[in-house]
């Protein structure tokens, strides 16, 4: 392995670092955007029941808020609830800008890894096929062990590039997707305790 790396040249090691960048934020998103994580099963239940009961008190709702990204977005409506329907809306859309800005926390990073690792790749193969034709200039084509050198660091770089940028592009769109549900998920849900707290439906939580 570490005389692939060798071969490769020195763009080997931007590429590498992109790779250990890129399974950093594969980790950290994998852990970050759990469902279980992000919308606790049962979480407008228990809230609804702590209002229905007066035992809503602002160290619950800290609590609350600091157990899950859907926790602040309900802990924001029910604070303006008593201002209405519209005002409780508002609250919770505003918070739910910064917590969907959370959840694609990263992404751009890991996007930007799978668009220039093939053009760090590239930029191995243009430079690998340059050395071989200024090789042959000044030698000729009769060292084949020179030309090889030149075309082994193009190739592996390129190969390097690409098998950075194909798991990062396939994982970037599968959490972009997997934000898009949970936040289609958060939205239904703050719909329906916004419609149950002002009484525009029966309560309906599992």
């Amino acid at each position: 392995m570490f005389d692939l790396i060798q071969a490769g040249g020195w763009l080997m090691v931007p590429i590498i670092g992109c790779s250990i960048l890129a399974l950093a934020i594969v980790v950290e998103r994998l852990v970050a955007l759990r469902t279980t994580r992000v919308i606790p099963r049962g979480l407008l239940a228990e809230v609804w029941e702590l209002v229905r009961n007066g035992s809503m008190t602002p160290e619950r709702m800290r609590a609350i808020k600091q157990q899950s990204p859907l926790g602040v977005i309900v802990v924001a409506g029910m604070n303006s609830s008593a201002h209405g329907r519209e005002v409780m809306k508002e609250s919770i859309q505003e918070a739910a800008t910064l917590v969907v800005h959370e959840l694609e926390r990263f992404l751009n990073s890991l996007g930007t890894i799978a668009a220039i690792t093939p053009l760090l790749g590239l930029l191995g193969t243009v430079i690998g096929m340059i050395k071989v034709f200024t090789e042959i200039m000044i030698q000729g084509t009769g060292n084949a062990n020179v030309l090889a050198g030149g075309i082994s660091e193009a190739l592996i770089t390129t190969a390097a590039g690409l098998s950075v940028a194909i798991p990062a592009l396939v994982l970037h769109r599968y959490f972009q997707r997997k934000v898009d549900t949970l936040v289609l998920t958060m939205e239904q849900e703050s719909i329906k305790l916004v419609e149950i707290v002002h009484g525009e439906r029966d309560v309906d939580f599992k």
